[in-house]
């Protein structure tokens, strides 16, 4: 795995923390590659040729 430094306003680690918190994620990391699944997802399926739930 690689390592990715990157900056997110206070707010949104919070809202991050939260759902730790809660028990929805493990920790931050985890959460944020969650997201980052979820972006690329939607992302191939709007690419998708195929795709016609996204008319």
């Amino acid at each position: 795995m690689e390592r990715v430094t990157l900056r997110i306003p206070k707010q949104q680690i919070e809202e991050v923390e939260e759902m730790v918190e809660t028990g929805k994620f493990p920790n931050r990391s985890e959460a944020i590659r969650s997201a980052v699944r979820e972006m690329i997802d939607e992302q191939t399926d709007q690419a998708s040729p195929n795709s016609w739930a996204k008319v």
